[in-house]
């Protein structure tokens, strides 16, 4: 069962407004990574969904920042039907994200109260999201739409909440371009976790990283 409800995790994105977006498939490495992020300010964490057994390390990591990370919501990603999702949730999944949209997926998360955040390429993926409760959508492609898509969408729907996920850079211009542009939260993967700092375990850098980013929201 999901550790926060809809309403805390919700607000956990709006009061920090990034969202860290990682997978590894060594447990102790997955853990360091979750907690270089709080200790940078970070609230909601997505895990993804693309290994083999990823939803045991999943598992694993939801234990540990339960004890470790008590303020942390710890979400999927990369969920592409009903049934991944119902498997992370009955690990403690506290909100289910896609690089798609998949009413399948929210019929299961709302019977649970459990926000998903669906990926939409276009103005009716969003309306139909909505439609479907989704109160967050996110935009994804990011870096194929642009801030362009988000400021034109926003201008007739007023109302909708938008992650960014996709070519979101850690810089003040990048981030400033986003928010501008009217997006409520961005994801952020590659560019906070850089192959090389991972390797040599250097969580400070990763914990800066969190820090610069939500100094420029």
């Amino acid at each position: 069962m999901a550790k926060f409800n809809k309403l805390q995790v919700l607000n956990k994105m709006e009061e920090a407004p990034m969202v860290p977006v990682f997978y590894h498939k060594d447990v102790e490495t997955a853990k360091s990574v979750v907690k270089a992020c709080y200790d940078g300010g970070v609230r909601a964490f997505e895990f993804t969904n693309r290994g083999d057994f990823a939803h045991e390390v999943f598992a694993e990591v939801v234990k540990y920042a339960a004890a470790e990370c008590p303020e942390m919501a710890i979400g999927v990603g990369s969920v592409v039907d009903a049934g991944t999702a119902s498997l992370y949730m009955q690990l403690g999944a506290c909100f289910v994200v896609g690089p798609l949209f998949n009413p399948d997926v929210a019929k299961v998360c709302n019977r649970r109260q459990v926000p998903y955040i669906p990926g939409c390429g276009s103005v009716s993926e969003i309306g139909f999201a909505q439609e479907a409760g989704c109160e967050v959508c996110k935009v994804f492609p990011g870096d194929v739409l642009g801030p362009k898509f988000v400021k034109g969408l926003l201008a007739p729907m007023p109302w909708s909440k938008l992650m960014v996920t996709g070519g979101v850079e850690p810089t003040q211009d990048n981030i400033t371009a986003w928010f501008k542009a009217g997006v409520c939260c961005v994801g952020m993967g590659s560019k906070l976790f850089p192959k090389d700092k991972v390797e040599a375990k250097d969580w400070a850098f990763v914990t800066s990283k969190c820090k610069e980013a939500l100094s420029y929201i």
